[in-house]
């Protein structure tokens, strides 16, 4: 008996290995084993068993890992899925879909003592809510797989249809997936979904021992547990019988993986669903414009919310022109004078505030006044930011670290001075002028700890925290009834960015946060400081309005033949000689336009990367743009063969990149 591995490599293709007798009975595709592979030990997966092998010696399985097969057929099937339109190696896939070290063994305990069930009474439907859950309900009594956008302003009761949608699936006996953009709203919503379903609720996240990973794994894979909310990495959860797959705040690129394989979450979501006839739910208050230009095309079902549950009001908006305030002010700090006096009275009425700047440190730039020079990580082409409470220059990308230089290193005769705000400099301010009240921050540097996010989110939601401030994290469907003041501190920081993404990802981000505020009894008010006040973006979040926002930003992609009406491959050539880059990225684009069949494949490029040198590494990249992803990744496959690389220098291929 011969067995087909396939190993984690950017190698394409699958290795024979002699399997012994004694495991001649018991081995099954989608089993792991340890294999040898040139001089060291790899684990694999079997994908095939055959009888034979063109190759005359072959090595031995040295070990078989499994009990019985990690992978169903059904998930080798997604597997090779994902290998084709993401354009990775089988093994890559086949690894994406299992937890890194998961050991799995005949017998595993079951987590916790199960929860007691609470009999929780429903809400009563909106007349909206009841139309959008009878054509859920009748898709899902159907058993044939849809996928539905449900288009929802904040507030308007989306996470109810969820549950329902989830009980539904559990009465025809089929189990479901819940997928949320960060592990902050992990909290929230297992608080929500356990005082429905109490124990079948199983945790999903990527903060997870290895051991808890086994554990829940084995508890979903023997049907023991039949709902899984956690981040992207969700979606491969082993559920049997699938009946639904939720993706709540689907507009985040969060679910973009950004190794191999660089899927979407919502694309293997609905891949997944179509094999399992499945029903998806795609949720959020501003759709992407991808998802929301499928559904006025009927790919998807477009379900609206239009309203507030309990005819609750939306926040008022107001836009703070920042260039009015320099005119007016000699010295700026980083709150306008409204949104100064804003902040005062929540605080005076003893009520909740959140404050959104999506930078994270201090300062984000160390600057010599005398040369010039900025401090610049020795690694990337970046600037280091400036981290007051590690008393550190950090880079974001690589996270090297140095202390501050008293001197200028380029010109050793200016002191340095910081510039920029982050979340530290607006927390620190807060302490300057509220030393009385309860300031917390929310963002990766103050939530690495383990249940950081737990914590942080029972001492808000308890008004232990009056004043919140945070990166995008808290703008992502966090419910604290008490906030009646969101403050956005810029506007800005996205929409400058070198991205056709920008002005989406402005409204989205200036929307969501917006819907945190008046979700309680009293109204709610937003503060949006920016430097442009009249751009499309701005204007139709401070109005709530994402059809005006859909229609400008619709007519620029097609203007531009951009996604939706393209897809895009990224090519990314990296080395740490500059001249060998660029000169395989020049190769790397001859081939492709040699190959290339018609004119339906445009090639952008070569170009140096956005960040052009990171972690020592230099980068060039090619683009592809076509209407086909098939045809692409069948043009990239031919040129760069099986191993990924060219001119002996690997190539990164990200497929619909964000």
């Amino acid at each position: 008996m011969i067995a087909q591995v396939v190993f984690n490599l950017p190698v394409d293709r699958a290795f024979d290995y002699l399997v012994p007798e004694a495991w001649r009975t018991t081995l099954q595709p989608g089993m792991r084993v340890e294999a040898p592979f040139g001089p060291r030990r790899l684990i694999g997966t079997v994908v095939r068993l055959r009888a034979s092998s063109p190759i005359r010696q072959l090595k031995t399985l040295a070990r078989v890992l499994d009990p019985s097969p990690a992978l169903t057929p059904e998930r080798l099937r997604l597997a090779e899925w994902l290998a084709g339109y993401y354009c990775c190696s089988l093994g890559q896939a086949c690894a994406s879909l299992l937890p890194a070290a998961l050991r799995l063994r005949p017998v595993v305990e079951d987590p916790a003592a199960p929860a007691e069930e609470i009999a929780e009474e429903m809400p009563e439907l909106t007349g909206e809510q009841r139309r959008a859950f009878g054509r859920l309900s009748a898709a899902m009594h159907a058993g044939r797989h849809r996928t539905f956008l449900l288009h929802g302003v904040t507030g308007s009761g989306k996470t109810e249809l969820y549950l329902r949608a989830i009980a539904l699936a559990r009465e025809q006996g089929r189990s479901a997936v819940v997928l949320v953009p960060e592990i902050a709203l992990t909290p929230q919503a297992i608080d929500r979904f356990r005082e429905r379903f109490g124990s079948e609720v199983m945790l999903w996240h990527s903060r997870l021992t290895a051991r808890q990973r086994a554990v829940a794994w084995q508890a979903l894979a023997g049907g023991r547990r039949h709902l899984v909310i956690g981040t992207r990495s969700a979606v491969f959860a082993p559920v049997p019988r699938l009946g639904v797959v939720i993706l709540d705040e689907e507009h985040d690129p969060s679910y973009k993986q950004d190794q191999a394989p660089r899927y979407h979450a919502r694309e293997v979501a609905i891949a997944r669903a179509r094999q399992a006839a499945a029903v998806v739910i795609l949720g959020s208050a501003t759709p992407s414009v991808e998802s929301y230009y499928q559904a006025r095309r009927g790919r998807f079902e477009l379900l609206e919310l239009t309203r507030r549950v309990e005819g609750r009001k939306l926040p008022d908006v107001e836009v703070i022109d920042m260039r009015q305030e320099f005119a007016h002010r000699h010295r700026v700090g980083p709150f306008s004078q409204r949104l100064a006096a804003a902040l005062r009275r929540v605080v005076d009425l003893r009520e909740q505030a959140i404050l959104l700047l999506n930078r994270r440190g201090f300062a984000r730039v160390a600057q010599c006044p005398t040369c010039g020079n900025v401090v610049r990580c020795p690694q990337c082409a970046v600037p280091l930011i400036y981290h007051a409470g590690a008393q550190q220059m950090v880079c974001h990308y690589c996270n090297v670290r140095q202390a501050v230089p008293e001197m200028c290193p380029a010109c050793r005769r200016g002191y340095l001075r910081l510039r920029g705000a982050g979340t530290e400099r607006i927390e620190s301010e807060l302490h300057r002028l509220f030393p009385a009240s309860g300031i917390a921050r929310m963002d990766t540097d103050t939530t690495r700890p383990r249940d950081s996010h737990r914590r942080l989110y029972d001492a808000i939601k308890t008004q232990q925290i009056d004043l919140l401030v945070g990166t995008q994290m808290v703008a992502k469907g966090l419910d604290i009834p008490q906030v009646t003041l969101v403050g956005v501190v810029s506007a800005d920081t996205a929409l400058n960015l070198p991205d056709f993404r920008a002005g989406e990802r402005t409204f989205d981000l200036l929307t969501q946060v917006a819907g945190r505020a008046g979700r309680g009894a009293r109204p709610g008010q937003v503060l949006i400081q920016t430097y442009c006040p009249t751009h499309y973006a701005i204007r139709a979040a401070s109005r709530h309005d994402y059809e005006a926002f859909y229609q400008a930003e619709i007519r620029m992609r097609r203007r531009l033949a951009l996604p939706p009406f393209v897809h895009l491959i990224e090519l990314t050539v990296q080395g740490f000689r500059q001249d060998r880059v660029q000169d395989a990225a020049e190769f790397l684009a001859r081939a492709l336009k040699a190959r290339r069949e018609g004119g339906r494949i445009t090639l952008l490029g070569p170009a140096p990367h956005r960040v052009v040198r990171l972690r020592r590494s230099y980068r060039w990249c090619v683009v592809l743009k076509g209407p086909s992803v098939p045809a692409m990744t069948r043009l990239v496959r031919q040129v760069l063969r099986k191993g990924w690389g060219v001119r002996g220098l690997p190539v990164i291929v990200d497929v619909d990149p964000l």
